[in-house]
């Protein structure tokens, strides 16, 4: 009498076993139950007629039968999982990761216009100061100050440098006139954000500032505080565009020297074409222009 082939979920559970070789980590990756995933192994044992596993205090340790099945089940599963991903249509939702004040200040003005060039792909925004992990949280694309590299197996292209502009609002720009040298700050209200450049740039100048400076955590609310009139901010330009274009902020100094920083676009490179997220960088770059 033959032998009746295995049903397709108890194989999916003896293969997510395998590879996990504990029982609670491949019920957590198929979201079921300890106790069911256990249950189905026994009962494909039982039909099989053999022991796939050993049970031991430290966790499952694969018999040689079970290694010798667990390969060309691995080999079979992964098949269908390619088959059926052929079928379902081009995926269309990215997902980009940005620091909060890149989302405020550049991003989310712009969203609008990405929305007409791209009705068919839903852009997705998580903004975050920590660093992407591509294989674990789901991100595409991530833009990030800093300097590369960022990691092995990531393609990166500048954005911009960081090209640090000191800003203020319109009423105390006109009372300040014009600044040519970083020591004439060190006189003035200065607002400044958790990468502490006033502070590195009146160091190396070797000056201190009059008065205690006003500090936030993100450069968005250094640029809004400064839009209230509450000082002087020192700003990369690119975040400046839109405030400065619209009269909010008025750029008092430009630091002529270059700095190897900048911002970058951070995706992974593709072992398989994505057309949706190569179509967001070439947007976010021509955006950037």
């Amino acid at each position: 009498m033959s032998m009746r082939t295995p049903n397709l979920n108890a194989l999916r559970m003896f293969d997510a076993a395998a590879r996990h070789l504990n029982f609670r980590l491949a019920a957590q990756e198929l979201s079921l139950t300890q106790g069911a995933v256990a249950q189905q192994v026994r009962r494909l044992e039982a039909e099989l007629g053999h022991k796939l596993f050993q049970r031991e205090a430290r966790g499952l340790v694969l018999t040689e039968i079970g290694r010798r099945y667990h390969e060309p089940v691995r080999r079979a599963l992964s098949v269908i999982e390619d088959a059926t991903q052929s079928l379902r249509p081009s995926n269309t939702t990215v997902t980009l990761s940005v620091t909060p004040s890149f989302a405020s200040k550049w991003l989310v003005p712009r969203l609008a216009r990405f929305a007409r060039a791209y009705p068919d792909l839903d852009l997705q925004t998580i903004a975050s100061e920590g660093l992407s992990d591509f294989t674990s949280d789901g991100v595409d694309i991530a833009i990030r100050l800093g300097r590369p590299p960022f990691g092995p197996g990531l393609q990166t292209r500048l954005l911009a440098p960081v090209e640090l502009c000191a800003v203020c609002s319109p009423a105390p720009a006109s009372e300040v006139g014009p600044i040519d040298r970083i020591e004439q700050f060190a006189s003035l209200r200065l607002i400044q954000d958790s990468h502490y450049m006033w502070q590195k740039l009146l160091d190396e100048a070797g000056v201190k500032p009059s008065s205690r400076m006003i500090q936030f955590n993100q450069t968005a609310l250094a640029m809004d505080a400064a839009i209230n009139d509450q000082g002087v901010a020192l700003v990369p330009r690119l975040l400046l565009q839109d405030d400065v274009a619209e009269g909010r902020l008025v750029v008092l100094w430009r630091n002529p020297c270059p700095d190897e920083t900048g911002y970058f676009i951070v995706y992974p490179s593709a072992s398989k074409p994505n057309p949706a997220r190569d179509a967001v960088v070439r947007w976010v770059l021509s955006e950037v222009g």
